[in-house]
């Protein structure tokens, strides 16, 4: 049972991370959405640069944007290894462990990315490291731990008093 418990993690923790790390990039995304509109508007030419703009654009921002989730991937992983090892299952801790990933991922690149509008405020990067955590414990960090099962029987009632 143990074998199959270490096998079941090598699929969900690598599975977690990526959806983490998606839905990280859709959070950022999200988040500057309206600055994106705001920028296209600025042009006469909106309607018809806004497909282009989505088109080439999106790819390079892509781009950038996976440049500062490596750094990120370094801080999370030692997270998670961590409660893997200690069979950390707590939510909390791994939000926490999400947005101190980011944080420390966005003031490792902030030389490189402060050229960029998307990432000057860190609200928005520590904002979608608490969701990549919240996502990475949805599908593997609630199970951290192979040696500790998840769901185990209850303990046996103790014995009746021997009578006296």
């Amino acid at each position: 049972m143990i074998l199959i418990r270490f096998l079941l993690r090598f699929l969900l923790v690598p599975m977690g991370g990526f959806l983490a790390a998606m839905m990280a990039t859709i959070v950022v995304c999200s988040v500057n959405w309206a600055q994106f509109l705001k920028l296209v508007a600025a042009d006469p030419q909106a309607p018809a640069n806004a497909m282009l703009a989505l088109i080439f654009i999106g790819p390079a921002l892509l781009a950038i944007m996976s440049v500062g989730a490596f750094a990120m991937l370094l801080p999370a992983t030692i997270g998670v290894v961590i409660s893997e090892i200690f069979a950390i299952r707590s939510l909390l801790f791994h939000a926490s462990n999400g947005a101190l990933a980011a944080w420390l991922g966005w003031v490792v690149m902030q030389d490189f990315l402060k050229d960029f509008e998307f990432y000057k405020e860190p609200t928005a990067v520590i904002a979608a490291g608490i969701v990549a955590g919240l996502t990475y414990w949805t599908i593997a960090g609630w199970t951290a731990g192979f040696w500790k099962p998840v769901f185990s029987a209850p303990p046996p009632p103790p014995p009746p008093p021997a009578p006296v």
